[in-house]
């Protein structure tokens, strides 16, 4: 059983590490998931994607990432830290400045902004920076680290032929678009103990408006990914901008997302967020189809399934067929952290209902926990 990793919006505006942030991963560990992925910890000023996410891009935020490592390890659990940059899937009021991404196109869905087309010595400058937080991660205790390369974040952007328009070595083909992230694996290696393991999330399916990534691609992904000799792979699907729905199948929550909005841009995201109801209706396990194909394409190497796993003798299932090799979760340790002890107790099921109030919270900068009985009133 596996947390997946979650943004909290518990972190300082600093990015620094905080005392409800670390009780979080306690609860957790007390709970005994048997392996807990951290928040996306932004490795790089420029790829931070939230006002409240926590950081892992400078040494001043060891201490703080080292006491989350503490509690868990006190508990008996096991942590990952996840290393992400946002690339444009964030806005100038974050990093003061317009988005960088892959290519210069595309004008932002949700904060309506082009990002800028990254340089060579800013691809270098992200990789290094990939690097430097792989390091801080082992001096703050984790057991090792994961790459996020799913959800439309920077890895996820050269990955995806949606986002990825260039024609030079970064892009134009899968195998260059697959630079940017053998790159960042191969420095994170260096930066790592040996042995240390690195774990990767990428997408099946990017469910963007124009073909981004789709099972075969991630397949052809996987593949380089194995040879690259990777120690597990997550295995998930959509984008943030684009498709978020997709990402967490369920309800949407318009009044709570209308909340954030300004008043001047909740006609039309009100039009926006009704045209979304629906069309991502939740399916269980709605990830498992592209699993199968993946797990044919890593062999032995583990596969990790988030996305829509609610009922237990589904979960037992998949283990037992070896369509998976760890159950990830997401939205039902929001709701419940001890889940696993419910579930040895006997638990059938998860209580999480899809309802996703729990990132709704996100835009309106309040704390990520379960508000399946409606947000606090401002």
């Amino acid at each position: 059983m596996v947390h997946s990793a979650t943004y909290e919006a518990l972190a300082r505006e600093t990015g620094e590490v905080t005392d409800e942030l670390v009780n979080k991963y306690l609860t957790l560990a007390k709970g005994e998931v048997g392996l807990i992925i951290s928040s996306h910890l932004f490795v790089h000023p420029l790829g931070r994607a939230h006002k409240y996410q926590a950081g892992i891009h400078s040494d001043d935020m060891i201490s703080g990432l080292r006491k989350v490592a503490e509690v868990v390890h006190q508990e008996g659990g096991r942590i990952l830290f996840q290393l992400s940059h946002a690339g444009r899937q964030t806005s100038k009021d974050v990093i003061g400045r317009t988005p960088l991404g892959p290519s210069h196109v595309g004008r932002d869905p949700v904060k309506f902004v082009k990002p800028q087309r990254m340089s060579e010595d800013e691809i270098q400058d992200v990789i290094l920076a990939f690097g430097q937080a792989a390091r801080r991660a082992t001096e703050a205790g984790s057991d090792g680290v994961q790459l996020h390369g799913a959800h439309g974040y920077l890895i996820n952007q050269f990955l995806s032929p949606f986002f990825n328009r260039r024609r030079d070595d970064w892009g134009g083909s899968d195998r260059n678009r697959f630079r940017f992230l053998n790159e960042v694996f191969l420095e994170v290696r260096r930066a790592l103990p040996k042995g240390m393991p690195i774990l990767v999330k990428i997408n099946a399916h990017d469910h963007t408006p124009r073909e981004g990534i789709t099972p075969p691609l991630a397949v052809k992904y996987a593949g380089w990914l194995k040879d690259l000799g990777i120690d597990g792979l997550e295995v998930s699907c959509g984008t943030v901008a684009y498709s978020f729905m997709s990402t967490c199948q369920g309800d949407v929550p318009v009044r709570e997302l209308l909340r954030a909005l300004p008043w001047w841009e909740k006609p039309f995201g009100s039009v926006v967020l009704r045209s979304l109801a629906g069309k991502y209706r939740f399916q269980e396990a709605y990830n498992l189809e592209a699993a199968k194909m993946i797990k044919a394409a890593l062999g032995e190497i583990p596969l990790l399934l988030v996305g829509g796993l609610r009922r237990v003798s589904q979960m037992e299932e998949i283990l037992e067929q070896g369509y998976a090799d760890l159950i990830s979760m997401g939205r039902p340790f929001i709701r419940e952290p001890f889940l696993v002890k419910h579930i040895r107790q006997g638990a059938d099921r998860v209580a999480c209902v899809s309802c996703n109030r729990c990132l709704a919270a996100l835009p309106n900068d309040l704390p990520v926990r379960c508000y399946n009985k409606g947000f606090p009133r401002k």
